[in-house]
Parts: C-alpha cells; sequence; structure tokens
C-alpha cells in the first residue's frame, strides 16, 4: 500500500507522516534521503531523528530507494520515505535518470508488503525558477509527485499542520 504525503515546506508532512505509522505495530522503519552536507541540514535532521526517537529502525540511502525500499524486512508494517523532493535533487546531481529511477522505487514500494508512506514538497505552486537546473528539478518532483499519486492507495494534502486527504 502507498499512502502519498505532500505540502509545503514546513507544512508538517513528516509530522502526519510519523503519526500514522506510529498507529501501526512495530518493527517500522524510516528511510531518510537527506545527504549532510552542510551544518543546518544536520541539524534538521538531528531534530526528525529526536522526533521518531527509536521506534523507528533508520536507513539512509540518498539515491537508490527502489534497493532500500526492497531490502526492508517483510515483517515490517510501515516504511517512512521522506523525502521524495530531496531524492529528485540528489538524483539530478548525480546525473541520474529521475523518471527511470522514479518507476524502479514506486514498483519496489509496490510489491512490498509494508504501508509505504511517501513524503513530498510541491514545488510547482512558486515562480518559475530562473536557471534550467532548477526548473528541471521542479518539473521532474511535479512528475514524480503525479507518478505517485496515481499509485498511491491514499494522498494526503498537508495545510498549515492539517492534513486533508485528497485521495
Amino acid at each position: 500500500m502507498i499512502i502519498l504525503i505532500g505540502g509545503g515546506s514546513r507544512s508538517g508532512k513528516s509530522r502526519h507522516a510519523l503519526e500514522y505509522s506510529g498507529r501501526m505495530p512495530e518493527p517500522r522503519v524510516f528511510i531518510a534521503t537527506a545527504e549532510m552536507l552542510d551544518d543546518e541540514m544536520r541539524e534538521r535532521a538531528s531534530a526528525h531523528k529526536s522526533e521518531r526517537g527509536d521506534r523507528f529502525n533508520t536507513i539512509e540511502e540518498p539515491i537508490n530507494l527502489a534497493s532500500a525500499i526492497s531490502s526492508v524486512d517483510r515483517n515490517a508494517t510501515s516504511v517512512i520515505v521522506d523525502c521524495l523532493t530531496l531524492w529528485v535533487s540528489n538524483l539530478l546531481l548525480a546525473g541520474l535518470d529521475v523518471r527511470e529511477e522514479s518507476g524502479r522505487m514506486l514498483d519496489a514500494a509496490a510489491e512490498h508488503p509494508a504501508a509505504v508512506l511517501l513524503v513530498t514538497n510541491e514545488v510547482g505552486c512558486g515562480i518559475v525558477p530562473e536557471n534550467a537546473l532548477a526548473r528541471r528539478f521542479r518539473d521532474e518532483a511535479g512528475w514524480l509527485n503525479q507518478r505517485a499519486a496515481s499509485a498511491a492507495q491514499e494522498v494526503w494534502w498537508m495545510v498549515f499542520g492539517c492534513p486533508l486527504r485528497v485521495k
């Protein structure tokens, strides 16, 4: 079962994913896609780790999400992937095909018996970015969000910390 949780920056997406997953029995898995490239990212990651505590087994995987999801124990009840938009950025900077990797990741999520909660940012509501890489990122993230929503059994949109079920 795929559950997509989207929204703007700091809208409560991760918290909602943790609460949703927290209603399921253990074992639970959290796959973090962020790379710790600066102090600010390390602080964000530390805050997220504190928030989820020891209720989740954590896997850090910035590139190969399909493999990470497939490697999760089949007895896990939930897998949170946080977040898809950082993953898209990682793929672009690594020179990988975002759509091909996205297809593999969504296949792995659909095949896993756990509820797979995909956390993503909406990045297409702002102005058109001024450079080609930023425009490509926005477009690839938008295409991935559409594919993920289509594959998902549930889609949630976070607004000011309030979850709205879309699908």
